[in-house]
C-alpha cells in the first residue's frame, strides 16, 4: 500500500513536470494532454485509487472554476454594445434550440440537451496567446463567451439540484435558495460598488500595490473558502460558489494586475492539473476499442461544433464568413465544463459509465479538432494575403 502510494505520488510529479514538453511536441493544450497522460499512468497501475488525491482533484476542479470566475469581468457585460448582447442571447438560444432537437430526433438522454451548448472562456485565452488581440472574431469570442459561461454555470447548477434532488418540493426549495442567494450577492456587489467609488482607498488597503505579505493571494484564497462554505450550508452546487469568488476578485480588485497571473499560477501549475489528471485516470484507455463509445463521442463532437458554426453564420453579421467559423470553432472547446457537467451526472448515477466515457473523449476530440481547424484557416488566409 505505501509503495503504491509512493508510486502514485511520483508518477503524478513527473507528469505535472512533463506535460508542457508533450504539449509542446504535439501542439496541443496542456489540458487535454494531462488528461491523455493520467489515463495511460492509471491504466498501467502507475496511478492508483487514492482518497487523499481524489479529495486534493475535487479542492483543484473547485479552483479551476474559481479561475474560471476570475476571467468573467462584469463591467464588459455591463458595458456590452446592445446589439452583440441581443445578437448574443440569439446564438446561445440556437445553441439550445439545435441541442433540444438533436437529443430529440437521435434520443438521446436530456442530459446532452444541458451539455452541448455549454461554453467556457478557459481555452479561448489561449487563442489570444497564439493569435493576439487584435483579431476582432477572437475579441466578440471573449465577450460573447463571458455571458454564454455565466449561463452555462447557472443552468449547470440547476441541473446538479435537478439531477440530486429530482424534480419535486426538494428541487424547488433549491431553486429558491438559489435566487434568494443570487439576489443577497447582487444587492452585495451593488452596495461594494458603492463604497469602493466613495473610498478608492480600501481596495488599495485591503490589497496594497507594493506587499511584501502576499494579501491578495490570501483574501482570494480566503474568499474562495468562504463562498465554497456558504454554498456547501445552503444545499447548492458549491462549483457555483467558487466561480462566484472569481467574479468578485475579477470586479473590485482590477488595481491588483498581477493578482490574476498569480492565481492562475498556483492553479494551472498545481492544483487543476491533479484534476485533470483524475479525470484521465477514470478514463479507461480499452475504452477507444469499443466502437459505440467512439461513435458517442464523435457525434457529441460533430453535434457540438456544428451547433456552434452554423449559430455563428446565422447570427453575427458583423463578421465576415471566415471570422464566423472561426468564432464558432472558439467556442467548440468547452472542455472543464464538460468534464465538469459528466462528472456530476455520473456521480449523481443519471448516466452509465460508457456516456461518461464518451463526455470526456469528446471533450478532447473537439479541442484537438477546432484546434487543427482554427490553425489550417488561419494558415490557408495568411498564405492567400501574402500572394
Amino acid at each position: 500500500m505505501v509503495n503504491e502510494s509512493i508510486i502514485t505520488i511520483i508518477t503524478i510529479s513527473i507528469i505535472i513536470i512533463s506535460t508542457p514538453y508533450f504539449s509542446k511536441l504535439i501542439r496541443l493544450p496542456i489540458t487535454p494532454v494531462e488528461i491523455m497522460l493520467g489515463s495511460i499512468a492509471g491504466y498501467y497501475g502507475l496511478i492508483v485509487e487514492n482518497e487523499i488525491f481524489t479529495v486534493i482533484s475535487e479542492v483543484g476542479f473547485l479552483y479551476l472554476m474559481f479561475l474560471a470566475g476570475s476571467e468573467v469581468d462584469l463591467r464588459i457585460l455591463k458595458n456590452i454594445d446592445i446589439k452583440i448582447f441581443k445578437n448574443s442571447i440569439i446564438y446561445i438560444s440556437l445553441l439550445y434550440l439545435f441541442s433540444f432537437l438533436s437529443s430529440y430526433y437521435l434520443n438521446l438522454s436530456n442530459i446532452f440537451i444541458i451539455t452541448m451548448p455549454l461554453i467556457s472562456v478557459g481555452l479561448i485565452i489561449t487563442l489570444f496567446k497564439e493569435y493576439g488581440k487584435d483579431e476582432k472574431w477572437l475579441d466578440m469570442a471573449m465577450t460573447v463567451g463571458i455571458l454564454g459561461e455565466v449561463i452555462s454555470i447557472t443552468l449547470v447548477t440547476f441541473a446538479s439540484a435537478a439531477l440530486n434532488f429530482g424534480i419535486g418540493s426538494k428541487f424547488y426549495e433549491t431553486i429558491t435558495i438559489l435566487f434568494l442567494f443570487l439576489s443577497a450577492i447582487a444587492v452585495i456587489f451593488r452596495f461594494l460598488e458603492i463604497l469602493f467609488w466613495w473610498y478608492p482607498g480600501i481596495k488599495t488597503f485591503l490589497m496594497p500595490h507594493f506587499d511584501s505579505d502576499e494579501k491578495d493571494i490570501r483574501i482570494s484564497i480566503s474568499i474562495f473558502f468562504i463562498l465554497i462554505a456558504i454554498t456547501l450550508y445552503l444545499h447548492l452546487e458549491i462549483a457555483f460558489g467558487a466561480f462566484i469568488a472569481g467574479i468578485f476578485i475579477s470586479t473590485f480588485f482590477k488595481h491588483k494586475e498581477e493578482l490574476t497571473h498569480k492565481l492562475s499560477s498556483f492553479g494551472f501549475g498545481f492544483l487543476v492539473p491533479l484534476f485533470f489528471i483524475y479525470i484521465g485516470t477514470t478514463l479507461k484507455i480499452n475504452v477507444l476499442l469499443n466502437p459505440n463509445i467512439l461513435y458517442t463521442s464523435l457525434l457529441i463532437t460533430i453535434l457540438m461544433i456544428g451547433m456552434r458554426v452554423i449559430g455563428s453564420l446565422i447570427v453575427f453579421f458583423q463578421l465576415n464568413i471566415k471570422q464566423r467559423v472561426l468564432f464558432g470553432l472558439s467556442h467548440s472547446m468547452p472542455l472543464t465544463l464538460l468534464v465538469a457537467v459528466a462528472a456530476i451526472a455520473y456521480n449523481s448515477k443519471t448516466i452509465d459509465k460508457a456516456t461518461y466515457y464518451s463526455f470526456i473523449l469528446a471533450s478532447i476530440f473537439e479541442v484537438i479538432f477546432a484546434m487543427i481547424f482554427i490553425k489550417i484557416i488561419v494558415s490557408f488566409f495568411q498564405r492567400s494575403s501574402t500572394r
